[in-house]
């Protein structure tokens, strides 16, 4: 049966509505949790961007069940691979051992405020190996000195390590990230439920191991106020990865959506409260392959009353039929 997981979306509620939700999520039986790890919201109107690893550690320590996990981090531009290792671990033994920590080799959004510059995709991914790398040696507690292609490490050791280190996820997109995480990765994680995505992973060593996928969903008992909603805030994401990694700024995705209407919206994100449109949206990544899905509900101020539908329809219908 296909795990049904819930994203703390930091792009659109501040940081103690996300540790509200996640509790929420928790006592409404979802499976796991994600959060995104963003500097900026994608578009002005969903109006924020928390730190999100402040808001893990607090919900670490306001939930006892449900796994948390990065979806995801990027350990190559604003924080140091090192840095990373240290955080994953020490949230590893907050969560007692529920959590996961998913990267990616980022997005200019997010990555170009620390002004190291945007190089191309294949650069990025090798810093995002090397950096892999050096997260696993520290997870080990052995003293690490590194002076690689991308980053030095001078004699650095985690004193604080967790019975067992956190899963390490990474984000595909294409055939070279898909190798990466097949070699690399504990599990793999994309946003499409594109089959050869994971038969590229599963070519590399990616055979057996999780993979897991996000679902954007905009819960409400009006669906045109639903479209209306998901056009204004998640009319981005219907850019794809090539056009999105790329952009510098919630005026970039602004005018590359310009021409998205509330009807194209409508079409690859299900809306309303048609409980069989929500499963059939799933379905598509369980016969992709996926053994997990996170869904997103659009709207910061939309998380209760999506929730509630959830535990009372939504889960059981989507337990009933995958």
């Amino acid at each position: 049966m296909v795990r049904i997981g819930y994203t703390m979306m930091t792009e659109q509620a501040g940081p103690r509505e996300l540790v509200s939700h996640v509790v929420g999520a928790e006592g409404a039986g979802f499976d796991f949790s994600v959060i995104s790890d963003h500097f900026s919201p994608w578009l002005e109107s969903q109006g924020h961007s928390p730190y999100a690893w402040s808001v893990l550690g607090a919900a670490a320590q306001a939930t006892s069940r449900i796994p948390l996990m990065t979806y995801v981090t990027c350990p190559t531009f604003r924080y140091h691979p090192a840095v990373v290792a240290q955080k994953a671990a020490t949230m590893q033994i907050l969560s007692e051992g529920r959590f996961r920590l998913g990267l990616g080799s980022g997005e200019n959004l997010n990555e170009h405020v620390v002004g190291a510059g945007w190089p191309a995709a294949h650069v990025r991914l090798d810093m995002l190996e090397e950096a892999v790398d050096i997260i696993r040696r520290l997870f080990t507690g052995e003293s690490v000195s590194h002076h690689g292609a991308h980053y030095d490490v001078e004699n650095a050791r985690l004193w604080d390590l967790p019975d067992a280190p956190p899963p390490i996820g990474i984000a595909v997109s294409g055939p070279s990230s898909c190798e990466l995480a097949g070699r690399k990765g504990d599990l793999v994680i994309a946003t499409e439920p594109k089959r050869q995505l994971l038969e590229q992973f599963d070519e590399h060593g990616g055979a057996g191991k999780q993979r897991v996928g996000q679902l954007p969903v905009c819960y409400d008992t009006d669906r045109d106020t639903a479209i209306a909603r998901a056009h204004d805030q998640f009319r981005w994401s219907l850019g794809g990865w090539k056009v999105n990694a790329e952009l510098p700024g919630p005026v970039g995705f602004d005018q590359a959506a310009r021409h998205v209407r509330p009807a194209d919206v409508a079409e690859a994100i299900p809306c309303g409260d048609d409980v069989d449109a929500f499963v059939e949206a799933v379905r598509r990544y369980e016969e992709a392959g996926f053994t997990e899905v996170a869904l997103v509900q659009i709207g910061g101020d939309q998380q209760q009353p999506f929730l509630d539908w959830a535990e009372a329809k939504l889960l059981p219908a989507l337990r009933s039929s995958l």
